[in-house]
């Protein structure tokens, strides 16, 4: 199983951070899972608030993340890419990871990666925190990013770390 070995940090207060969620539209079952299980870890940590923005595909996450990022100290990605017969799979895989990544180190604004990027539709279900899946990847994502932002803002505040 991929999430074998992940860390299980317990939620923290994030109530002061203002959190937007930016959500794919496509494969819509998938998708509300994992728009289900960030929101989870949202409540779990306290986040008051937050934005959540649909857009058509995992394509248009890294635009919409880059817009909003100037005005939140985290930002999840929520989006699913499954492999078809063309090479369609690894430009839009490419194209969202490398956007999302520039969009985080270029605002230095966390972005919880929640994108699964699958062979088939039924590895997209055990990783999207649905009733009877294996894995919660929205859940993940959202703590990430939230973990990471409360981090970034005590190094900012040069709080220490310790």
């Amino acid at each position: 199983m991929a999430g074998h070995g992940a860390p299980t940090p317990e939620p923290t207060d994030c109530h002061d951070l203002r959190v937007a969620v930016v959500a794919a539209s496509w494969h819509t079952e998938v998708m509300d899972g994992l728009l289900a299980g960030a929101q989870r870890a949202l409540a779990d940590h306290k986040v008051e608030a937050p934005v959540v923005v649909r857009v058509p595909g995992t394509f248009e996450l890294p635009v919409m993340a880059a817009a909003l990022a100037p005005s939140y100290d985290a930002i999840i990605a929520l989006g699913v890419v499954i492999r078809g017969g063309t090479p369609h799979f690894e430009y839009v895989c490419n194209a969202a990871t490398d956007g999302l990544t520039r969009v985080s180190i270029d605002a230095q604004t966390p972005v919880g990666f929640g994108v699964l990027t699958c062979d088939d539709e039924q590895q997209a279900l055990d990783r999207a925190g649905l009733e009877g899946s294996k894995e919660d990847k929205g859940y993940e994502a959202a703590s990430a990013a939230l973990l990471t932002a409360a981090t970034l803002k005590k190094v900012r505040r040069r709080d220490g770390l310790g």
